[in-house]
């Protein structure tokens, strides 16, 4: 067996890794029998390198095995799903999805992340109801899913301990785009859930990690590819994320459109992705025999409220108390007597009349960011309450001087500066310019 530095040699002169050699670094990762600098090495020879399938399927296997692989009762067979995102911009699908997937009779043990730079966390949107509590034992998660169907909770910390070496180290060392080490790292991940059935939602626009199709497709492709070759059923849909998802941006706000839409009043492009997204786990695991079928099963559990009773019963089995889950969930809640509302709202003109062609999420994520709705650094705080509403729609015909945005910030105030870069996030035009598309763009089904 070759030493460290030579497996670093290896793969710095363009060389092939064996499994046996993928698996001693993984373990030296883990067992901690290896320097830093030497990680930062060999992740840099990869980005430099990069790998071949048989390459990343081995990293990806040795980096789930490194921890705890969950199990389950043999009676959920077939029956255990997730879903996972790339990241993007007012992306609340997984508050809805989770939910919808426990009232079709699915277990979903959603294992998510917290928002870094300018995509917003799931952990963190939860984490603005009182008393939610996303770090739970294997053994609660177990109960949790047996009695509700769906939890949505942080990393364990015996969960792929290699994969939470590597993702710091990646950040640090400006590996983060490297197409293997981003497939290690999630189907690691989803592969340790012992799942069925596995669908991706990869993001490509403005507002995604990959700013067009073909380099998105590339990660769908590879992902897909590990995951089926893990024995996870897994697809993927490729979807466009230039504009904020739905209307809101931020965490409670988020949390708020998330319930509206539970409670049949969901923006479109917010149910399109919930019922594909839905429609495809339920195509792959042979519940329906086409797309069309299986959205339609997935918007009548939204549409009729079941859903909304599966999310009424994860909040209270993960710490929510049963009256304030009670009234977030209530027809007419009144959602700040809950969760906290900023301090100041300030409301943006439109300059002229026209179409409203474009929305940039980009811009609107990076500015809210600034004012405390995210993090640069893993452990920062993050202002649940920071976070802005749209109240204009793409092809929407405006005046000049109506309100588009509402801006809701405490500290930092909202500067000049920001307030320009958020009105020329804003592009207003002509009729003959304006489209309208689908966000999914694409399905990529396992063989």
């Amino acid at each position: 067996m070759l030493s460290i530095p030579e497996l670093i040699k290896k793969k710095r002169d363009g060389g092939m890794l064996t499994e046996e050699e993928i698996k001693a670094f993984i373990q030296a990762v883990t067992q901690e029998n290896i320097q830093h600098c030497q990680i930062g090495a060999m992740l840099m020879a990869i980005w430099q390198r990069g790998m071949v399938a048989m390459e990343t399927k081995a990293l990806t296997r040795e980096m789930m095995s490194s921890g705890e692989v969950m199990s389950w009762p043999d009676e959920w067979a077939g029956l255990v799903v997730d879903k996972h995102s790339t990241g993007g911009v007012g992306d609340k699908v997984s508050l809805v999805l989770a939910p919808a997937l426990a009232a079709c009779g699915y277990k979903v043990p959603m294992i998510s992340g917290r928002g870094l730079a300018h995509t917003g966390g799931t952990l963190d949107k939860l984490e603005s109801i009182p008393g939610f509590k996303v770090h739970q034992p294997v053994s609660q998660l177990q109960r949790i899913l047996a009695s509700v169907g769906c939890c949505i909770v942080g990393q364990t910390e015996t969960l792929v301990p290699a994969d939470r070496v590597l993702y710091a180290m990646r950040d640090a060392t400006s590996t983060v785009d490297s197409l293997p080490l981003i497939t290690g790292s999630i189907i690691s991940k989803k592969g340790a859930e012992s799942l069925s059935a596995l669908i991706l939602d990869v993001k490509f626009g403005k507002a995604a990690l990959y700013k067009d199709l073909t380099t998105a497709k590339e990660l769908a492709q590879s992902l897909v590819s590990v995951g089926n070759g893990l024995g996870i059923c897994t697809g993927a849909v490729l979807s466009r994320m230039d504009t904020p998802i739905g209307r809101c941006v931020g965490n409670s706000l988020e949390v708020i459109e998330s319930l509206e839409t539970l409670k049949g009043n969901g923006p479109d492009d917010l149910m399109e992705l919930v019922t594909k997204l839905g429609g495809v786990l339920l195509m792959m695991t042979g519940r329906v025999s086409s797309l069309l079928e299986g959205s339609r099963l997935v918007s009548e559990t939204v549409i009729g409220g079941a859903a909304l009773s599966k999310f009424q019963t994860m909040m209270e089995a993960q710490g929510v108390a049963s009256e304030v889950a009670r009234s977030l969930c209530s027809a007419h809640s009144d959602y700040h007597s809950v969760l906290r509302k900023a301090e100041h709202q300030t409301e943006l003109k439109t300059h002229r009349d026209g179409i409203v062609l474009d929305i940039d999420g980009l811009v609107l994520a990076e500015v809210l960011h600034k004012l405390g709705a995210g993090r640069s650094k893993v452990g920062e705080p993050v202002n649940h309450s920071v976070g802005a509403e749209l109240l204009v729609m793409l092809g929407q015909k405006v005046e000049k001087g109506v309100s588009w945005l509402r801006v809701h910030y405490e500290s930092p105030a909202l500067s000049p500066d920001q307030t320009n870069r958020l009105q020329n996030a804003l592009t207003l035009g002509s009729s003959e310019h304006a489209h309208t598309h689908t966000l999914v763009s694409e399905l990529i089904l396992p063989n």
